[in-house]
């Protein structure tokens, strides 16, 4: 890591890949054979507006002009689907849901979704936060006590499961079931098709990736655990006014509704989505911090001017604005979804440049937010480069951590709200101390994590 505690706060800069030429890039992706696609990603690629990744065969074309962007992704034309590649690697645990499906499969269950999606309106929301986070508070204390060793990544995995879980089904998630899904995701992020570089490098367009057993039995888990929810969910004879209940009682124009496979797809994509990618940006958040006390004394002096020794309320999250800075900054840097692949259905022209059909077209949030001619100082983390008053540094389109156009997050708001709770709360009562800071390293599979899981202790504040 180029930057650790010990370092003054000007120096700091967080743990990123050091990009080299293409051919390198390329033979140091496939040596490593983690399905690290950062390393994937040469330096010209933090510099080009559009152009080629490396060598493959098929195309591979990265789009970082905000304009193409855009275009690429609210696709007026309807020729950049989701990437097969996605598609197929995500069929085993989310089938043909809303989060993959294009055309008139995606528009009918967008239909349908919609009434659900309202209710993740963070203001229904709040009280299933702030059960969650009370009993994180009552979990951190005791690990404070007992001065154990745990681990920052499957922390935040089962506490924003958790939160996701009361927020979809009413209910909390217990602690083994968070524990199989954070286990059997891991495993799955880690061994899915998609993420194997030779075969991004080798096969033809479309070409279906057959996935392994272990990683179709990790789906099944996930699955399993779902569906567990919901038939109690659905058993428990009650009249819940939640988003699981909006799903179920969902019905497309003619009438029908989703088949219980279907069922656990959407809400699957709700829960995953709802609770990986924020677990994601809350690792990063509080790895940086422990290597930033000062910063941890700007975020606890804003809570106590702010909320002073009382509850932190919905009304208090929107003027926590350093606090909520802290997360856009994390998110810039390392953004949960790190790459948005599409594919193109026909040939095409984006800005001048010729699109093959069946190219690999690569929109990378990772590489926008951290592109040299778009950010000051793009790998340095400074919550305040978000300040009203810096407004005029930040270049339209170059910051989309939630993505643009008619597939943008639902959720954005909700994780918004959310991170900043937790990091306010958290952080007011704990201090973070992470064992070997400067061995973590950033791994872009599915998201943005953690080469290996974060170790910290924690201590009461």
């Amino acid at each position: 890591m180029e930057g650790t505690a010990a370092l003054p706060a000007e120096a700091f800069i967080p743990p990123h890949p050091h990009p080299r030429s293409p051919v390198v890039a390329l033979l140091r992706a496939v040596a490593q054979g983690e399905g690290d696609l950062l390393g994937l990603l040469p330096a010209e690629a933090y510099e080009m507006p559009i152009g080629p990744l490396g060598y493959s065969r098929r195309s591979i074309v990265v789009v970082n002009e905000p304009k193409l962007v855009r275009h690429v992704l609210v696709d007026p034309d309807g020729i950049f689907p989701k990437s097969d590649l996605m598609v197929n690697a995500l069929d085993p645990l989310i089938g043909d849901s809303i989060f993959v499906s294009s055309g008139g499969t995606w528009q009918r269950q967008r239909a349908m979704m919609d009434p659900a999606l309202t209710l993740m309106r963070v203001n229904r929301a709040f009280p299933h936060m702030e059960a969650g986070i009370e009993a994180a508070e009552a979990a951190l204390a005791r690990d404070a006590a007992a001065g154990r060793l745990l681990s920052l990544d499957l922390m935040m995995s089962h506490l924003t499961a958790d939160i996701i879980c009361r927020s979809v089904f009413s209910s909390g998630l217990e602690g083994h079931v968070a524990h199989q899904v954070f286990d059997a995701f891991t495993f799955f992020e880690r061994s899915v098709a998609q993420v194997e570089i030779r075969r991004l490098i080798l096969d033809r367009a479309w070409t279906r990736i057959p996935q392994s057993a272990a990683v179709l039995d990790s789906c099944a888990l996930i699955r399993r655990c779902l569906g567990e929810l919901l038939d109690g969910h659905l058993q428990a004879g009650q009249s819940f006014d939640d988003i699981a209940s909006a799903v179920v009682a969902a019905r497309d124009g003619e009438g029908r509704a989703f088949t219980r496979e279907e069922l656990i797809d959407q809400l699957g994509v709700l829960f995953l989505a709802g609770h990986e990618t924020s677990a994601s940006a809350l690792t990063w958040v509080f790895f940086l911090l422990a290597c930033r006390p000062d910063l941890v004394r700007r975020l606890r002096a804003e809570v106590q001017a702010v909320c002073g020794d009382g509850p932190i309320g919905f009304e208090h999250t929107k003027r926590l604005v350093f606090t909520r800075n802290v997360f856009r900054e994390t998110l810039r840097l390392y953004p949960p979804i790190t790459f948005l692949p599409r594919v193109a259905n026909e040939a095409t022209r984006l800005g001048g440049y010729r699109v093959r059909r069946g190219a690999l077209v690569m929109v990378a949030p990772w590489l926008l937010h951290r592109h040299r001619r778009y950010w000051t100082r793009p790998n340095q983390f400074d919550p305040d480069r978000f300040l009203p008053e810096r407004e005029a540094e930040m270049i339209p389109g170059a910051y989309i951590p939630f993505g643009i156009g008619p597939r943008i997050c639902a959720g954005a708001a909700f994780a918004t709200v959310e991170a900043v709770l937790l990091i306010a709360r958290l952080f007011r009562r704990f201090d973070f101390h992470v064992e070997q800071p400067e061995a973590v390293r950033p791994a872009a599979r599915l998201t943005t994590r953690p080469r290996r899981q974060v170790m910290l202790r924690v201590t009461a504040a």
